[in-house]
């Protein structure tokens, strides 16, 4: 059994090593260690493995010496800044109040700049915001002053609880428990860890980590506004394509009054979705649910344990197959991807669907030695799909579905429409592909495919929809 330790350990000589001691006392074996005073002076993650009694009576231990963390949401770090005359002792009506509100001083930098001021940023340990909203009114008399959020600054302005203070950030966003929060943590700290070994700034990463965060939690409730659009086909069909502000767009086709849905987008967005779903819909609660995913990505995924029963390519129930039953999908199978994956899986609410809900059709084609490659059909109402499994550009078990009679194409992320985003959509997918890994697995690869998926629509004028934007008019000429 694996578990790992968020410990708070004094910063002095032989801390790690009363540690160490306590996991070697009851023959428990340290298999990751990760601190860096760079970043957090006190925090060090260490992954263990050893029995349930082991660990529970190592619970207690580290408990009886002080070393797990137990006030992670409770203090906070607050960057500001003060607008100071560039004359001798300006600062020093600052400080007095700082004293007299009894706040302690993490961070203090300056900078003459040729100008009659200075910007003096001072971040101050904060437990109680009543306390720092009274000192901001009280401050502002004495001078210009800015709360400076981290993610804006350009260093970690607090080197002492810097994975509390972050991840805290993420957790208000997007209202997560304490149970997610502290698994979100330790993938934070892996994410760190990651950069680190391979020489990279974590700075930009996890200002764009927060970022997504800040446009998923902006875009709920009432924020939820997607773009909803109806696609005549026939008299008896037609496809309504919703596309939210952050994650896939869901497709639902009516034909011959059976439904079926593709592609499913973010868990976060559960209760906003039905909302659309039902008023599409009105008979939804009462109608079998059927939908199939195009590949086993998490912002595809996210709705899937609302449906009966789920259809996918072989490699897409192999990849659910694994998640559910705690192993790694494709995405988190690279070291360098798994912590990003993890941490979008943890702020979009995502779980694992059982499996016994996917029913895998069509060929197993193993490893396709072409862009494309069909591997069986599939019929609904009146369309009358061939099913083309990509080569794993964007993701293995990718698969497009070609009507020729209808010429409509259903194409997941090979082919989106690019022009056709609206601007939520734009910004969204400039932070996404921090979580998601890049947006392909493999670009040359997934040029590949789309140039495939082109070079497949014969003469006549065709409806292309994607993963992401809007519908797609495309035209073949003799």
């Amino acid at each position: 059994m694996k578990k790992t330790y968020v410990t708070s350990m004094p910063n002095h000589i032989g801390a790690f090593l009363k540690a160490s001691k306590c996991f070697s006392a009851l023959g428990i074996n340290i298999t990751r260690v990760s601190y860096n005073k760079a970043v957090d002076s006190h925090t060090l993650f260490i992954d263990a493995e050893g029995t349930e009694k082991q660990l529970e009576k190592a619970d207690a231990e580290l408990e009886k010496i002080g070393y797990l963390q137990s006030n992670v949401n409770k203090t906070s770090v607050v960057l500001i800044e003060f607008r100071l005359k560039d004359i001798p002792g300006s600062v020093t009506n600052v400080l007095t109040l700082i004293n007299d509100f009894n706040f302690n001083i993490s961070y203090i930098s300056s900078q003459e700049n040729g100008t009659d001021y200075q910007l003096f940023k001072m971040g101050l340990y904060v437990d109680d915001y009543n306390k720092i909203s009274e000192f901001l009114k009280e401050a502002q008399k004495l001078c210009k002053v800015r709360v400076i959020d981290y993610n804006s600054s350009e260093k970690i302005y607090d080197n002492s609880i810097f994975y509390s203070t972050y991840v805290l950030g993420l957790s208000k966003t997007m209202g997560l428990s304490e149970e997610v929060s502290g698994e979100l943590l330790v993938h934070v700290n892996l994410a760190m860890q990651t950069l680190d070994e391979q020489g990279l700034s974590p700075y930009r990463t996890f200002d764009s980590i927060s970022k997504f965060a800040e446009l998923l939690g902006s875009s709920n409730e009432k924020n939820f506004n997607p773009r909803v659009s109806t696609h005549k086909i026939t008299e008896n069909t037609e496809i309504t394509l919703i596309e939210p502000p952050c994650g896939s767009n869901t497709i639902v086709i009516k034909s011959n009054d059976q439904v079926l849905f593709v592609d499913s987008g973010y868990a976060c967005y559960k209760d906003e979705m039905l909302a659309v779903f039902k008023k599409i819909l009105p008979e939804f609660d009462s109608i079998k649910k059927t939908i199939i995913v195009t590949h086993a990505d998490v912002d595809h995924c996210g709705l899937l344990p609302l449906f009966d029963e789920i259809i996918t390519s072989k490699k897409t129930a192999k990849c659910l197959y694994n998640e559910y039953h705690g192993m790694n999908g494709y995405r988190e199978s690279n070291p360098l991807h798994k912590p990003y994956i993890n941490i979008c899986k943890l702020l979009t609410s995502y779980q694992a669907v059982n499996p016994d809900k996917i029913t895998a059709l069509w060929n197993d084609v193993g490893n396709p030695t072409e862009p494309l490659t069909q591997i069986g059909f599939f019929n609904f109402g009146e369309l009358h799909f061939e099913v083309y499994e990509g080569k794993g550009g964007h993701l293995p078990g990718e698969i497009v579905l070609i009507d020729y009679s209808k010429h409509i194409a259903i194409t997941g992320d090979i082919y989106i429409n690019t022009h056709g985003l609206t601007a939520e959509q734009a910004k969204y997918n400039q932070y996404a592909p921090i979580l998601m890994t890049s947006v392909d697995t493999d670009p040359k690869l997934c040029l590949e495919e789309r140039k495939a998926i082109m070079g497949r629509l014969g003469v006549g004028h065709w409806q292309i929809f994607g993963a992401h934007g809007f519908k797609k008019d495309y035209s073949v000429n003799m």
